[in-house]
């Protein structure tokens, strides 16, 4: 596993990155006083290794959370890996890794072996397409139903761009793109649009979520989907370059509504903290372990779920309200 080494350097990212939460316009969530979460951690004296797989999407989070950690307690590393919902369940059921970051709900046939889940965040699939699309002012004016979604990725009833618009003179092909890789975002995508789970999408797999926006940002004709924190330039909030998300017309009206356009951070993240933004594709982050967690890990998650929320908003995550915060911390004790 790769180690995660902090470096004077992400110091100063990170310290960046509070500051910029804390001039934040997005609603803030209220942290859990310590008080209630029992003693908090940096009053601990904690050393040892954390090990972390999982989740594309809760990875970058993993790395700040860690940094942030690491710097109240000098004596605790971090081992930090990727790879995909999938994987991070399958390590914590063998018991190689301490903690899974688990983009989607946890299956009743994995709390049956052992696994134990809280929320942490929340976060969201969007569809994305090339800026370069042949009907891009199109989509941007029109929108794209849940049906024609499900007729795209379901049930392959659409196969051109003209038949997403209405127009039947534009004959170009719609190059379908899903994740290969076992993911949380492939599981929400899928449900969004009709399936029940990820085996239901057609397309052309693409291994892992970098992988899947660099497909769609180099082919004009492809349509894809990518996480929040993915799809947008934190350092501006704007856009990843190349990229556009066809607004989901949600009430069928045949246009797309303000409300229902995200073109920066802000618009999309305050879309899914309030619910505009339908669930799914929206949906909660979770920590997994074998077992209920205990010593370091639990010090650790504990954490993460009352100061830790305060890294969320810069990171592009919506943090956990108060009750929900409250609920995660009463699954610990």
């Amino acid at each position: 596993m790769r180690k995660q080494t902090l470096t004077l350097q992400s110091v100063f990212l990170i310290l960046a990155v509070a500051l910029s939460a804390c001039g934040s316009s997005a609603p803030q969530a209220a942290a859990v006083p310590a008080s209630n979460a029992a003693q908090s951690p940096s009053e601990e004296q904690l050393s040892g290794v954390i090990s972390v797989s999982g989740a594309f999407a809760l990875y970058p989070m993993m790395t700040v959370w860690a940094d942030e950690f690491s710097k109240l307690h000098p004596d605790v590393e971090f081992d930090v890996q990727g790879g995909g919902a999938g994987k991070g369940m399958t390590d914590t059921i063998a018991g190689a890794v301490d903690i899974g970051m688990i983009s989607r709900s946890i299956k009743d046939e994995e709390t049956a072996q052992g696994i134990f889940w809280v929320s942490v965040t929340k976060d969201a699939v969007f569809p994305i397409v090339s800026s370069e699309n042949p009907v891009a002012a199109q989509l941007l004016e029109k929108g794209i139903t849940q049906e024609i979604f499900n007729k795209i990725y379901i049930t392959e009833e659409i196969k051109t761009w003209g038949e997403v618009v209405g127009d039947p003179s534009i004959t170009d092909e719609i190059h379908v793109f899903t994740r290969s890789d076992s993911s949380g975002a492939a599981e929400q995508w899928a449900k969004f649009s009709g399936g029940n789970a990820q085996e239901d999408l057609k397309g052309i797999g693409v291994n892992g979520e970098p992988s899947i926006l660099d497909t769609v940002i180099k082919d004009p004709l492809a349509i894809g989907y990518g996480n929040l924190n993915s799809i947008f330039d934190l350092s501006n909030g704007n856009i990843v370059p190349g990229v556009i998300i066809p607004p989901i017309d949600v009430d069928n009206n045949g246009k797309a509504d303000a409300v229902e356009i995200y073109k920066v951070k802000e618009d999309a993240f305050g879309a899914v903290a309030n619910g505009t933004y339908p669930s799914p594709p929206s949906r909660f982050e979770n920590l997994a372990t074998l077992g209920k967690p205990e010593g370091l890990s639990l010090a650790f998650i504990k954490w993460i779920l009352t100061d830790g929320q305060q890294y969320l908003e810069s990171a592009g995550f919506v943090p956990l309200t108060p009750e929900q915060q409250a609920e995660s911390l009463d699954k610990l004790k």
